[in-house]
């Protein structure tokens, strides 16, 4: 298991590929029950990761559009 530090260390991408990696695997099958385990807790780790980076990015898409918006708005009162 991976350490808080290392874990929000990981960008986006790198979560997501490894992500990826980690659920091939598991489809792949052929792993023992201890193993799969662990790749389904990682998995876990770096979805809680790669959902983080989305929010992020959602919260500031989101102040970008509002502070648009207000612009516009203040634009228009100008007028």
């Amino acid at each position: 298991m991976t350490s808080k530090v290392a874990e929000e260390s990981l960008g986006y991408e790198q979560a997501r590929d490894e992500l990826i990696e980690v659920v091939r695997r598991l489809e792949a099958g052929g792993t023992t029950l201890e193993e799969s385990l662990a790749l389904w807790e990682r998995g876990e780790e770096l979805a809680r990761v790669c959902r983080r980076w989305l929010e992020g990015a959602r919260a500031r898409l989101d102040a970008a559009l509002a502070e648009e918006d207000a612009e516009d708005g203040a634009a228009g009162d100008e007028e």
